[in-house]
């Protein structure tokens, strides 16, 4: 007999997500009620990087938090149009918006920047958060690694590609790419 679905509170989740277990990855995937979670992921995260970066004031803060919360629904979008529409993945927005969400767990490490582990960071966390990046990617789509790694890596030159227009349509810099994962 198949057992329900187990739903775990937010930190739970966010430690799951951190630790690649999959099951997590699927459980808020189909758990509609988790984009709120995930986004609360983000929103830490990008706290966690405002205190790390050691910049002060909240409005750096407050910014920070918007820019990554508009990168990540911008993300989840691109990486469901390339996950669906050139490697034939089966998702929704909302469901890589969550595992996506998730996948940023790792940067909490971030705040870890305040006592000067700033180079360190940028390759642990770096490293880690693409791999739960990936690992978000191919359970959100159902496939395989290797389509996920392509995703991503499509997905990435499309944000860049995007960023690249922004800036020449509105005169301003790079649109922030922080939440890519």
């Amino acid at each position: 007999m198949e057992s329900p679905m187990r739903t775990r509170g937010l930190v739970a989740r966010a430690i799951g997500a951190a630790l690649l277990k999959v099951d997590v990855y699927e459980e808020v995937e189909a758990d509609r009620t988790a984009t709120g979670q995930a986004a609360v992921v983000v929103g830490v995260v990008a706290i966690a990087m405002a205190i790390g970066g050691a910049k002060g004031g909240t409005g750096p803060m407050i910014g920070g938090v918007v820019s990554a919360l508009l990168s990540w629904l911008l993300w989840a979008g691109v990486t469901n149009v390339v996950g669906t529409r050139i490697f034939g993945g089966t998702a929704d927005w909302g469901e890589l918006l969550r595992t996506l969400g998730f996948a940023q767990a790792p940067g909490v490490l971030w705040v870890l920047g305040i006592v000067g582990l700033e180079t360190p960071l940028k390759y642990v966390v770096g490293i880690w958060t693409l791999l739960t990046g990936v690992v978000a990617i191919r359970q959100a789509l159902d496939f395989g690694t290797g389509k996920a790694l392509l995703t991503a890596l499509v997905g990435v030159l499309a944000m860049m590609a995007l960023a690249i227009v922004i800036a020449i349509l509105f005169g301003g810099g790079l649109v922030a790419m922080s939440s890519i994962g």
